[in-house]
């Protein structure tokens, strides 16, 4: 089974931009690294303010996606989607080249023949 997880260093994020108390901003962030999202939101029970709003908003919107950090974290599963945007980025120095344009379709045949050049295959083709 595939669970998607919200970003821990995302959800963090999101919780600096409340501001007020700081010590209700640890509390918080203690029970979201625990996974307990409505004593979280409880932290934040009668507050008005639109910034309070909106991440109880956030909170509600992505609970499903917000696990127990820690659990995660003791048995070396991400919490930081950094290994995949550090991919991403990887993925986009192979295919540009100065002046390159490509057609949607010819993208992944195109990938794998650069990604042949720069590791030196010996063989280079676009055949999967």
């Amino acid at each position: 089974m595939r669970r998607k997880v919200l970003d821990w260093y995302h959800l963090v994020e999101n919780l600096d931009k409340v501001g007020g108390s700081l010590k209700r901003l640890a509390r918080a962030k203690a029970w979201l690294w625990q996974g307990q999202v409505s004593l979280a939101l409880a932290e934040f029970a009668g507050l008005k303010r639109l910034q309070v709003q909106r991440f109880q908003n956030y909170l509600l919107t992505h609970r499903h996606r917000i696990p127990n950090y820690a659990h995660y974290q003791r048995f070396g599963l991400p919490i930081g989607s950094g290994a995949v945007e550090s991919t991403i980025k990887q993925i986009a120095a192979r295919v540009k080249l100065p002046g390159a344009l490509w057609q949607r379709e010819n993208v992944p045949q195109i990938l794998r023949l650069r990604c042949a050049y720069l590791n030196q295959a010996p063989c280079l083709s676009i055949s999967a």
